[in-house]
């Protein structure tokens, strides 16, 4: 068994991965269809060819137009239910999924009653379904400032949920522009309640970005942050307080912040004690998938299977499940991750 293989095989957990980014073309043609929505395109490879990356404009875009063709309970329950589908192929076994409630209510006038209603089913028919898990991150969108109604909104649907599979506040969005000290209160509030803190940063800024993100949002994990590489002190005390990067280098390249895989900055990163994650963030945007990401541990990173068993367990170690869940699952993995090693190349 090559490592490819190996990784294509292996339990797996994401941890920053987009619910709406993960809608595939055949689906959004069929959601458009069913509430006649004009999209760019009207055949999947048309659809791909709108998808593809330009600018962070476009990018948003492609978002707005996706966000419009979701109504109904249904709709919600079906990208969940084929989302819980692709995790089963990919075996991947857990995923906190980020979801963005403010952008269905003020771009579309869709409300709590209906995105989560179709969330919560969707949520229960994968894990009926297929075995596999999902919890939501909620996710403040920065570029909304200063809507504070927007962020309000976010928060309290995101406590409301808690015991409902929300287990983070996020902050997504433009970066540029939107720095995280001034969405502290609404961090504030969201960690008081017992949601944990995952905002981006560090993607389109620089390591300030992510010192404020720690200083001002208590992040417990960075969305991204692959630009801490350019400050040694950072990449330091990322390692020495274990605070983990959701890095996801496919999105990164397609965004312009490195020119090319060979670029990306992931190795270092791990070497120097920096703990990652891989992830897929918006998969069919970026023609990617989470064992695609992986991949890039064998080439052009070069790791050992010994390394990639570590960074694949750290998506369940730093994820926000419970410590006696996240115990038993890393024995579940563990124990699977032997039976293939005597067969593996390395």
């Amino acid at each position: 068994m090559s490592l490819y293989e190996y990784i294509a095989a292996a339990p797996k957990v994401e941890l920053h991965v987009h619910l709406e980014g993960s809608i595939q073309p055949s689906t959004l043609l069929m959601l458009a269809e069913r509430h006649r929505v004009d999209l760019p395109a009207d055949t999947e490879e048309g659809l791909r060819n709108w998808y593809r990356f330009r600018d962070f404009h476009h990018f948003i875009e492609v978002y707005v137009g996706i966000t419009r063709c979701l109504r109904t309970v249904e709709d919600f329950e079906l990208i969940v239910y084929e989302f819980g589908a692709d995790m089963a192929r990919q075996n991947i076994r857990y995923a906190e999924v980020t979801f963005s409630p403010s952008t269905h209510l003020w771009i579309n006038g869709v409300d709590q009653d209906v995105w989560f209603a179709g969330l919560t089913e969707g949520r229960r028919r994968v894990k009926e379904s297929f075995g596999g898990e999902i919890n939501w991150v909620f996710d403040v969108v920065r570029n909304d400032h200063p809507e504070v109604a927007r962020f309000d909104y976010t928060t309290n649907v995101a406590i409301e949920g808690v015991n409902d599979g929300v287990v983070a506040l996020g902050l997504g969005g433009l970066e540029t522009g939107y720095p995280p000290a001034p969405f502290a209160p609404w961090f504030d509030r969201a960690r008081a309640a017992g949601l944990h803190s995952a905002p981006h940063a560090g993607e389109h800024l620089g390591p300030e970005s992510i010192w404020d993100a720690m200083k001002y949002l208590g992040a417990e994990r960075i969305g991204h942050g692959v630009r801490a590489i350019e400050d040694p002190s950072l990449v330091s005390y990322l390692a020495e307080h274990r605070i983990p990067l959701e890095v996801s280098p496919s999105s990164n390249i397609c965004l312009g912040i490195y020119p090319d895989v060979a670029s990306h900055p992931l190795k270092r990163l791990h070497e120097s004690g920096v703990v990652v994650t891989v992830n897929s963030d918006d998969p069919p945007l970026f023609n990617t998938t989470l064992t695609d990401e992986l991949a890039l541990l064998v080439d052009p990173c070069g790791f050992s299977r010994e390394t990639i068993d570590e960074i694949l367990l750290n998506g369940v170690r730093f994820s926000f499940l419970p410590e006696d869940r996240k115990r038993r699952m890393e024995a579940d993995f563990l124990e699977e991750m032997r039976l293939p090693r005597d067969k593996t190349v390395c």
